[in-house]
């Protein structure tokens, strides 16, 4: 039984605005049908195309009324409030109004199709609109389509459907996580940065609000019984039964009991539980008299300290940070809950981001080591070759690591990671099956607990992304595109065992493009601005570009191809020639979106 996303919310929709040409006596009136088809047939292309985090298809709102002038634009703006609206795209055939009939809410991300056809001025709306927009500072995305169509065409251009969905992809997550939680699981972590959790850009920037909670809750929670009893025992029960272990590659003086290891299963269980519920509640705890706790904290994002002060004495977080970023435990399949290891908050964020972008499953990874062509063939004797040629990152970490990213699930014959919807029950299996579970290194967590070791299958494309916090500038991103990689067993066995061997493994080649940071994978590595990322499957570089764009959060680092790159129209008034230097000016002068 595939069970609903965790979070009980209402989705925001998206508002569909036909603009329509005000003057009467013929001219309106010829236009009416035709603005309102218009607004339609968008709606019918995201509703088809777009899923909410649930997997049901994105609503769409539209105006009562084709939109001539104020009066009907206000009207509008009354029915999106009470529709929940988040996004707002206006459509157009034709010449109207444009300080008199635009979108004037400055929250919300906005866009607007004008329609080109020679019958009308479309085109002259689209610009005298757009500039309405630079003018009153509210950044508007204009959707023109190459090619002129007949004035009687139902069809939608390639090209303007590929902005349309691109647009609402994006404007879609930012609606998502606004008004949610990122809820700290502890504190600082081993003085990452990233696990310095700034409130004010959450609050700023993503429109969240951040929710401290210290690790002893936990303690807490499973002295006092604060859990499902009954969910517990199903969930210990399908842990004997599907996760299997691996070696003990502890030394024999820090090998720990099998009394101990069933202990650190039994504690690591709970622990997930208790970080599920924590997040999103469980009516469970009120039925037990736990009223406060039943509500969780509705976090869309959370993060675990562990290191040190809690894994040096319990079991670390390692089973609790995979399973539930998986996309199926003991009750099925299911939406991933995200959850950081070591508290590092800006690579949850950029988990987040993905995982908005595309209802997938997100790995959490150490950027651990780049290994040149010359290093594997002397380490090994083996000459990367294909996609790996240049040389690859290895991509490591003990906890967060989504299951999912094992590349069980298939399509076309080909490794995926889907959306938990289209999930068989087999591809879960599969995934749990391909996952060894082994005894943590005790010399790096004393209080013992069990890591997931596994690697993952090549050929799949892949983009890691990473949120950075800068003095002076705020939020910058940066993000790589490329493929996963699958080195021949023994050759992954001679490199992967060189470091922590019991950690899943996920090899990857950035597509290079001779220029800057992707001018080698060196110095991608070299350029990467902190010791986590965050990979999500496809390549989806352009939607975080004009995803980030929304945000006022400027791309410094990207292998998207230029053509392929939309932000609001009037990022062209800050430069057009050396776009990267445009996107921080225009970021810089708008500011955080909800400061």
């Amino acid at each position: 039984m595939k069970t609903p996303f965790p979070l009980t919310q209402v989705f925001p929709k998206v508002g569909i605005r036909p603009i329509i040409d005000g003057r009467r006596h013929g001219v309106r009136e010829s236009l009416e049908a035709q603005t309102m088809a218009q607004a339609q047939r968008a709606a019918e292309l995201i509703s088809s195309k777009l899923r909410y985090l649930n997997g049901q298809p994105v609503e769409c709102v539209i105006a009562d009324t084709c939109i001539g002038g104020v009066a009907e634009a206000n009207a509008c703006a009354e029915k999106f409030a009470r529709e929940n609206v988040g996004v707002s795209l206006s459509v157009t055939p034709c010449w109207c109004y444009g300080s008199e009939t635009m979108d004037m809410n400055a929250k919300i991300p906005q866009a607007i199709w004008g329609f080109n056809g020679t019958e009308r001025p479309g085109a002259v709306y689209l610009a005298a609109v757009l500039a309405a927009h630079s003018q009153k500072g509210i950044p508007s995305f204009g959707i023109y389509g190459r090619d002129v169509q007949e004035a009687d065409a139902t069809d939608i251009p390639a090209d303007v459907e590929a902005k349309i969905l691109q647009f609402v992809r994006a404007g879609m997550a930012l609606a998502t996580m606004r008004g949610k939680s990122y809820l700290s699981m502890g504190n600082v972590s081993m003085g990452i940065a990233g696990s310095i959790v700034d409130q004010a850009f959450f609050e700023e920037f993503l429109g969240m609000r951040v929710e401290c909670k210290d690790m002893t809750e936990f303690l807490r929670r499973i002295d006092k019984g604060i859990y499902d009893e009954e969910e517990y025992k199903k969930a210990i029960a399908w842990v004997k039964a599907n996760c299997k272990e691996g070696k003990d590659y502890n030394s024999p003086a820090y090998t720990r009991t099998r009394e101990q290891l069933d202990s650190e299963w039994e504690t690591s269980v709970k622990m997930a539980l208790i970080a599920r519920d924590m997040m999103v509640g469980n009516p469970k705890l009120d039925a037990k008299g736990f009223y406060e706790e039943a509500n969780g904290h509705h976090a869309i994002l959370s993060g675990f300290q562990g290191q040190r002060q809690w894994t040096d004495y319990q079991p670390n977080g390692d089973f609790m940070e995979a399973i539930l970023n998986s996309s199926f435990d003991w009750n099925g399949i299911r939406a991933p809950y995200l959850v950081a290891t070591e508290n590092d908050s800006l690579n949850g964020v950029s988990m987040l981001l993905n995982y908005l972008l595309t209802n997938r499953a997100q790995i959490f990874s150490d950027v651990r080591t780049y290994w040149s062509p010359e290093a594997v063939q002397r380490v090994s004797g083996y000459q990367l070759e294909g996609q790996a040629a240049g040389g690859i990152i290895h991509l490591i970490n003990s906890g967060a690591t989504t299951l999912d990213g094992t590349g069980q699930q298939t399509a076309d014959g080909k490794p995926v990671m889907k959306p938990f919807w289209e999930i068989t029950e087999a591809e879960a299996q599969a995934c749990l099956d391909a996952t060894k579970w082994c005894p943590s290194i005790t010399e790096y967590f004393c209080g013992g607990g069990w890591s997931s070791n596994f690697k993952t299958k090549g050929g799949m494309p892949v983009t890691m992304v990473r949120l950075n916090l800068v003095k002076g500038i705020g939020p910058v991103l940066q993000l790589a595109e490329g493929f996963t990689v699958e080195l021949p067993e023994k050759v992954h066995a001679l490199i992967d065992e060189r470091t922590n061997p019991t950690w899943p493994t996920t090899w990857f080649a950035p597509i290079l493009t001779g220029k800057g940071a992707f001018s080698d994978v060196y110095s991608v590595m070299n350029n990467w601005g902190a010791n986590h990322g965050a990979i999500s499957f496809g390549h989806i570089g352009a939607d975080l570009i004009t995803l980030a764009s929304m945000l006022r959060i400027p791309v410094y680092m990207h292998n998207v191809a230029q053509e392929r790159i939309f932000r609001p129209s009037t990022w062209a008034s800050f430069g057009t020639s050396e776009l990267e230097g445009a996107d921080f000016r225009a970021c810089s002068t708008f500011g955080p979106l909800y400061k």
